[in-house]
């Protein structure tokens, strides 16, 4: 599976931004969907995740309230709008694909998927 997050940039602190990540594969709605980040000299973290329906959703309680995780199986397509952007949400923001049905996969408990594919991030820088 190929992955290709864009929507990154610079943005101030209070402000919004929407994170897309478009699969190749024609049958994304059986994989549930997750993103990471991972800011400067920090591991990479999770941020939340999404089932293959869309129907059941996990955040990262630092983002929780902020960002919302969403995604459109008709275009095979994922985001992650941010709003209410903190300095300390700058980082490179990853996302997966996880072939595990949501109980069995890692992301739905907020875990790093090792078998899971990535895509190659996209940069949010939030200024203050």
């Amino acid at each position: 599976v190929q992955l290709q997050a864009s929507g990154g940039g610079p943005v101030q602190a209070g402000g919004s931004l929407r994170l897309s990540c478009a699969a190749s594969r024609r049958t994304f709605s059986h994989y549930v969907m997750g993103w990471f980040r991972q800011a400067p000299g920090k591991e990479r973290e999770f941020v939340a995740a999404i089932s293959g329906t869309g129907h059941i959703t996990k955040y990262a309680d630092s983002v929780k309230g902020r960002f919302t995780i969403s995604r459109d199986n008709t275009k095979n397509t994922g985001y992650l709008q941010m709003t209410s952007l903190k300095s300390e949400d700058t980082a490179v923001y990853y996302c997966a694909l996880d072939s595990s049905h949501w109980v069995r996969s890692p992301l739905s408990s907020g875990n790093y998927a090792p078998r899971a594919d990535w895509g190659q991030g996209t940069l949010v820088t939030v200024s203050s």
